[in-house]
Formats: structure tokens, sequence, C-alpha cells
């Protein structure tokens, strides 16, 4: 069974940055990974996914430019760095994984099987 332990939210001023990470323990094969975010009475929604096997990355259009996803394999570690923070990004983010699909557009929270427990992340005005 695949563990995912993410790590690294906090509360910055808008404007400001953070880096979350995500160690995936109990290894198993992976296509894909991603982060997803779910502000209170909103929706789980897509972040940024990247292959796990090659460089392939996708952002949604609300965090392009200023939301860097990158991973490092020998580590088993995702990141993603996040710039220019606006209090819309306060939610609380999760890193999931994938087994099987290798389409890394495909930002659905039900196509990903394996979830982190979450990190919360606050943006101040």
């Amino acid at each position: 069974q695949v563990q995912l332990v993410e790590s690294g939210g906090g509360s910055v001023q808008a404007g400001g940055s953070l880096k979350l990470s995500c160690t995936v323990t109990k290894y198993v094969s992976l296509t894909r990974m991603a982060w997803f975010r779910q502000a209170p009475g909103k929706e789980r929604e897509g972040v940024a996914a990247i292959a796990w096997r090659g460089d392939l990355t996708f952002y949604a259009e609300s965090v392009r430019g200023r939301f860097t996803i990158s991973k490092d394999n020998a580590k088993n570690t995702l990141y993603l760095q996040m710039d220019i923070l606006k209090p819309e990004d306060t939610a609380m983010y999760y890193c999931a994984a994938d087994q099987y699909s290798q389409s890394i557009d495909e930002l659905a929270p039900a196509r990903y099987d394996y979830w982190g427990q979450g990190t919360q992340v606050t943006v101040s005005s």
C-alpha cells in the first residue's frame, strides 16, 4: 500500500512563498503524481501534475507561472514551490499518486488512487 506524507504548509502573507513536500513510502511503481487543494465549502481542485518518469508537467490556469511542481525520484519525494501567493490560494493541499494513467493533464481527483493527509496553506492579505 502506497503511503504519502506531506509537509511544508503554513501561514504567509500575500506575495510570499512556501514549498510543500510529499514523500512516498512503501513505494510501488507510479506513473504520475499531483497536487490538489480544497478550500472550505469548495470542491477539491487540481493544482499541478507531473509524470513520475520523465519531466512532463501540467498546471491549472490559476497557478501557472506562480507554482512549480518537481520531484526527486531518488528520494521518492514530490515538491510544490509556491511563489507570489494570493489569499485565494488558501486551502488544504493534498498530494496524490497514481499507478496507471499517463495523462498528466487530467487533474481529476477520482482518477488518483493514493492520497496524503493534507497540509494547510493560509495566505493573508
